[in-house]
């Protein structure tokens, strides 16, 4: 075969996403989606836009979309960048700021998709082990990599940064603070004070947790106008569909019906948080959409996430030598944590 990949991009493992069953009938609590819908408001923004608009090519800058989200976080036009998702902002950060040989350093166990974003540009990546409450290491504070990457509330841990202890790193981080608050309207607080403030941080949200638009693929990042200009040289020309970029201004324009959301979805995890106790599991302190629960006793949950699975729950395992004993469940309805805790109870682990 002629076909030849770059040697790192044949070495590497892909980014492997939660399962998306493609049959009906699952209780889904593994990719955290919010279990409820997205405002009214954002339906009749796509089908307003769903029309003879539709043969045209979208804003290239996404300027309604950007426009509504200065406005509703406070920050200038020239602050905002839009992506596909949250993951395309990542992705635009590693082609900007990371080469052969650059170091990112992150805390691990984090999200996944930042060492493959970093193996695809030939760049290193330093992984310091978050200790056994999650705080941020200690190390992390010495690093004196290109970017530095903190996810907050993060992932799979569920747990947060103090914005206290996130300003301390921005004024020792040696180049870029990246901030991925993809679960922050969950949270105690938000960082996004630091993007207003600061020349060397950006912060990244999605709406595809709270505000209940995965399937849109919407992202946004905050940052100095400098870190907007040159971000905005790397990305896919018309990087956001018509109907998105429609979405996430209706979506902005509704601020309260994702908030009432939120907080339902707050008020179950606690529920959840509280009862997984007694059906075996030990739950890390979540300030997101999901829960990350230890078995009792250090056992593999694998066997747990197969007998859910095979009930039809889909909950997420991580089959890794810090997280084998654990479930990360995403936080769904009142009925659907009844079924995962009767199922538990069943299965008794």
């Amino acid at each position: 075969m002629s076909v030849v990949f770059r040697r790192n991009v044949a070495r590497m493992k892909g980014y492997r996403p939660g399962e998306q069953p493609q049959e009906g009938g699952f209780i889904k609590l593994n990719t955290n989606e919010n279990p409820y819908p997205p405002s009214p408001k954002v339906r009749r923004a796509i089908l307003e836009e769903a029309k003879d608009a539709l043969r045209l090519y979208p804003d290239p800058d996404s300027t309604r979309l950007r426009r509504q989200a200065a406005l509703t976080y406070g920050f200038d036009l020239s602050q905002v960048i839009a992506g596909n998702g949250s993951d395309e902002l990542l992705a635009m950060i590693a082609r900007a700021f990371i080469g052969e040989g650059d170091a990112l350093c992150c805390p691990v166990p984090t999200y996944t998709l930042y060492e493959t974003l970093i193996r695809i540009q030939e760049g290193r990546l330093i992984g310091i082990p978050y200790p056994a409450d999650y705080a941020l290491p200690g190390a992390l504070f010495r690093s004196r990599a290109r970017v530095v990457i903190v996810a907050s509330p993060n992932s799979p841990s569920g747990t947060a940064v103090p914005l206290s202890v996130l300003s301390r790193l921005a004024d020792r981080a040696a180049g870029l603070l990246v901030i991925d608050e993809a679960y922050a309207d969950f949270a105690e607080e938000t960082a996004l004070s630091l993007a207003r403030e600061r020349e060397n941080v950006i912060v990244l949200r999605t709406f595809s947790k709270s505000f209940s638009l995965a399937g849109m693929r919407i992202g946004l990042g905050f940052a100095h106008p400098r870190i907007v200009e040159g971000l905005s040289k790397v990305k896919d020309s018309y990087n956001l569909n018509r109907l998105s970029i429609a979405a996430g201004e209706a979506a902005m324009l509704d601020v309260a019906w994702m908030e009432r959301n939120a907080a339902a979805i707050r008020k179950t995890r606690e529920r959840l948080v509280a009862e997984l106790p007694a059906v075996g599991f030990e739950p890390f302190p979540s300030q997101a959409n999901f829960v990350l629960a230890r078995r009792a006793g250090g056992k593999t949950a694998k066997p747990v996430y197969e007998a859910l699975k095979a009930r039809k729950i889909l909950v997420r395992f991580f089959d890794t030598p810090r997280l084998s004993d654990c479930l990360r469940i995403t936080v769904g309805t009142d009925g659907e944590i009844d079924e995962i805790l009767r199922a538990l109870r069943e299965i008794r682990p």
